[in-house]
């Protein structure tokens, strides 16, 4: 959204956003599929939720099936936007993710092809030319940047992690120019929490592995509201008065779940609180009748349902019971 987008402008996406509510599933939908009790009763259940195609069985068709619907959303919706603003923040991720692939796919020597979703800004042909070429120049915010780094650091050290590590910087600093460039407190607001959020998980999982500040400091991430020197005090205090810092913050119950992992609990749950922390920040924008928000609150409740149907789905193949299957569920069903 430039500066010349008004609110207004977005009347005919809200409205569009306001028929695809309707079709979200609800929790009562999703509690009919954890119950059913047969494959057959949830195959029948999921044609009746319009997801006939998926294939609970298989993880990598799953995922496909799951990405072609994103793919399907996100070309639906553009046709109604005033300007690609709010989506580019949804497609930012397939950008660096399709990074990571194919550097991935090179330091071993296979294809990347099954890697590769073509969600992003940038095409996958576009993506894999550059590769081949050394030469992202021409393609959208920091890919390059992150591309040329990814594969120094690779090739120096052989490091997968470390690579993904300076990728994901990339990502973060593109997706949060690009919030910025919206000129939409709301949507900045909310790239600010993930970075957080981020920061919060790489605390915990530091201290879980007994790793130092200087392990920390190279995987914390610039632009959340709570800044680095602070994530790494309480790390230097050994996670002490985690829980409190974080209290007056939208990370406060996600804080508390993360210290009760660091006294010996399962990560599960605060990995959970985290993610609802973010749908939580979204739940206000369903109420705002048009603009940029209550379409970003669309995006994400979808990007919600698809990962709360791939726990369901895939919980239920490995025979998970459903008290656990329910319990791993994200926050953010209608």
């Amino acid at each position: 959204m430039s500066k010349k987008i008004r609110d207004v402008d977005f009347l005919s996406a809200s409205a569009r956003v306001r028929a695809l509510e309707n079709e979200l599933l609800t929790e009562e939908q999703l509690e009919q599929l954890i119950t059913a009790k047969s494959d057959e009763e949830e195959s029948k259940l999921l044609q009746s939720f319009g997801y006939g195609e998926l294939e609970p069985r298989h993880p990598e068709a799953l995922d496909a099936d799951l990405t072609a619907k994103r793919a399907e959303e996100l070309v639906d919706l553009a046709d109604f936007l005033p300007e690609p603003g709010v989506l580019d923040v949804f497609r930012i991720k397939y950008d660096y993710h399709n990074v990571k692939a194919l550097l991935k796919a090179e330091a071993m020597d296979v294809s990347p092809d099954e890697m590769l979703t073509d969600l992003g800004r940038a095409s996958v042909e576009e993506m894999c030319v550059a590769h081949r070429e050394r030469d992202g120049s021409h393609l959208p915010g920091h890919i390059d940047d992150a591309a040329r780094e990814g594969y120094d650091i690779l090739s120096a050290t052989r490091d997968p992690q470390l690579s993904d590590m300076a990728v994901d910087r990339w990502y973060f600093r593109d997706l949060l120019e690009t919030a910025e460039a919206s000129d939409s407190a709301f949507l900045t607001g909310w790239v600010r929490l993930q970075i957080d959020a981020a920061n919060l998980r790489a605390l915990v999982r530091t201290l879980r592995m007994g790793k130092n500040e200087d392990f920390l400091r190279g995987v914390l991430f610039e632009g959340g509201v709570v800044s680095t020197d602070e994530v790494l005090r309480i790390s230097a205090n050994g996670g002490n008065g985690l829980a409190e810092f974080y209290a007056p913050t939208r990370l406060a119950a996600a804080a508390e779940a993360g210290a009760e992992t660091l006294r010996g609990g399962a990560p599960t749950e605060f990995e959970k609180r985290c993610d609802d922390a973010l749908s939580v920040y979204l739940a206000d924008a369903r109420l705002i009748p048009f603009g940029g928000e209550p379409v970003l609150a669309y995006l994400a409740a979808l990007e919600t349902e698809y990962t709360n149907l791939r726990i369901i789905l895939m919980g239920r193949a490995a025979g998970v019971p459903a008290d656990v299957i329910r319990a791993r569920l994200r926050a953010g069903s209608v």
